[in-house]
């Protein structure tokens, strides 16, 4: 059952059609899953004050309800140095369509990975696990499954994966927390069923997975235009 938070952050968002960046991360937080230490920063000095606070390097997005590809309009910038970069930034972002603030959160590294989510309206939610970033566009490396899952079926999901040994550690390098991506995976379906009738499509691109954690760095959520809508 949904949290009556998580309700009232769906509902605000219907207007747009979407749940905006930091309301998504805020979300996921509340649901039980790492998420970057953010800010939805209205202003610069706000900005700047909490990247001073939790340090540089940070990331900046746009926030805005007329921007859902952020990437694609020059809405996100990461690896920010300083406070003079951060303020330049902020400038631009401030003058893009529907200008609502910026999201400064901290750096995350790790392997990408990509978790998602589509209401087939034949086969009801179906769950997708894949190597994120730019590559799940260009290999397609990717598992899915019917939700909800069990044990077996996440299990199955990451083995399925062609570059699963970059999870496990391949030549050397450490294995990412394969108890947090597996349990990360298993909630996140949990969280699908929940919100059936409500979402039309869940992208977390990417999730930063590393040998202590996995976080989400990224969230999309897109809205049904009614909750319970069959299309």
């Amino acid at each position: 059952m949904l949290k009556k938070n998580v309700q009232e952050i769906l509902q605000n968002a219907r207007e747009y059609g979407w749940v905006l960046e930091p309301m998504a991360k805020e979300i996921f937080s509340l649901s039980g899953f790492h998420v970057p230490r953010f800010l939805w920063a209205g202003d610069k000095e706000e900005a700047l004050g909490f990247a001073a606070r939790i340090g540089y390097p940070v990331a900046a997005k746009v926030v805005s309800p007329d921007v859902v590809h952020k990437s694609e309009a020059g809405g996100v910038v990461a690896g920010i140095a300083d406070a003079e970069s951060l303020g330049v930034i902020f400038s631009r972002f401030s003058r893009m369509k529907g200008f609502s603030g910026v999201l400064v959160e901290e750096m995350v590294r790790g392997v990408e990975l990509i978790v998602g989510a589509k209401m087939d309206y034949q086969f009801g939610p179906v769950v997708l696990l894949g190597m994120g970033g730019t590559g799940v566009e260009v290999y397609g490396d990717v598992s899915l499954r019917m939700a909800p899952l069990g044990d077996v079926d996440v299990e199955s999901m990451i083995r399925g994966l062609k570059a699963h040994e970059i999870l496990e550690g391949y030549r050397g390098a450490e294995a990412v927390d394969m108890k947090d991506l597996k349990g990360l995976v298993t909630r996140f379906s949990e969280l699908v069923m929940d919100l059936e009738e409500w979402v039309e499509s869940i992208d977390l691109n990417p999730v930063m997975c590393t040998p202590d954690k996995c976080v989400i760095a990224d969230a999309r959520i897109m809205l049904r235009s009614s909750p319970g809508a069959s299309g």
